[in-house]
C-alpha cells in the first residue's frame, strides 16, 4: 500500500479496486492466469494452476473464481437476428427407459439459456429457473430489441414470443430451414459442456453462474488477438 489519498487519508495501491485487491500473489501470477483463462477454450482447472504456478490449490481456486466474477457483465440488447436456445447442465444423464416416471430428462440439472446476435457474434447466457413461456420470454426481452428477428427450436414456450419468430423442428430432426437455425448457440453449448466434462468434471450448482459467465465472456473475445483479449477480460 505505497500510496495515500490526502482527502480520505487511506492508503492504496494499483491493486485497489481490482480483482487483485487484498491478494498476496505477485502480479506475474495474475498475468499468467489471465493469459490461460483467455486462451484456453475449455478453461483451466484449479489443480492445473496449482501445479503450474506452484501455489496451493486453495489459492488457485480462489484466484480463478475472482476472475470468473470479473467476467460478469450486464446483458446487451441485440439488434438481431438473434438465436435463442436453452440446455441442461449437471445431474446424471439417463436413457429414456431408465428415467423415473413423471420426470423429465433434465431432472436434477440446472437450466441455462443463451442468446446469440448474428450481427456482432456476441453471446449472452444466464441460468433460468425453468423453461416456462414467461421465463423464456423475459429472457429474450432482456437481450433482444423489439424489432429483432428471433430464431429458436420448436420448444412450446417460444410459440408466443412477441417478435418476428421462426423455429426449426428439432423434434423431427430438422436443424436448418433457410435462415432458421440455432447452430451458433449449439457451438457454445459444446464448449461449455466439454469444459464441464473434460476440464472440471463437474459444475456445482452454487458456482455454475460464474462458469457460465466465464465461458460466455471468452466466447465473445475469441476473435481478438491475445494481446487484446487479456485487457478486454481483465477490464471487467
Amino acid at each position: 500500500m505505497p500510496h495515500r489519498c490526502r482527502s480520505c487519508r487511506k492508503f492504496f495501491s494499483v491493486r485497489t479496486g481490482t480483482v487483485m485487491q487484498a491478494s498476496n500473489l505477485d502480479y506475474q501470477f495474475w498475468a499468467i492466469v489471465i493469459y490461460l483463462f483467455c486462451t484456453s477454450l475449455k478453461s483451466v482447472s484449479s489443480m492445473k494452476l496449482h501445479r503450474d504456478l506452484d501455489i496451493t490449490q486453495k489459492s488457485a481456486w480462489h484466484l480463478a473464481h475472482r476472475l470468473r466474477k470479473a467476467f460478469a457483465h450486464e446483458p446487451s440488447l441485440y439488434s438481431g437476428p438473434v438465436e435463442v436456445d436453452e440446455t441442461y447442465i449437471g445431474g446424471r444423464n439417463r436413457h429414456a427407459h431408465k428415467r423415473q416416471e413423471r420426470t423429465q430428462g433434465g431432472s436434477g440439472k440446472v437450466i441455462v439459456a443463451a442468446a446469440k446476435d448474428r450481427a456482432t457474434r456476441q453471446i449472452s447466457a444466464a441460468i433460468v429457473p425453468n423453461t416456462e413461456a414467461g421465463t423464456l420470454n423475459g429472457f429474450v426481452a432482456g437481450r433482444a430489441k423489439h424489432d429483432a428477428t428471433i430464431y429458436t427450436d420448436d420448444h412450446p414456450s417460444y410459440r408466443k414470443l412477441p417478435y418476428r419468430h421462426e423455429a426449426v423442428k428439432h423434434s423431427v430432426s430438422e436443424y436448418v430451414r433457410g435462415q432458421a437455425l440455432v447452430n451458433g448457440i449449439e457451438s457454445f453449448w459444446a464448449l461449455l459442456k466439454r469444459g464441464c466434462h473434460g476440464t472440471f468434471h463437474h459444475f456445482s450448482h452454487k458456482h455454475l453462474k460464474r462458469y457460465v459467465c466465464e465461458f460466455a465472456a471468452r466466447y465473445n473475445i475469441r476473435e481478438l488477438d491475445t494481446l487484446m483479449q487479456m485487457p478486454s477480460s481483465s477490464a471487467a
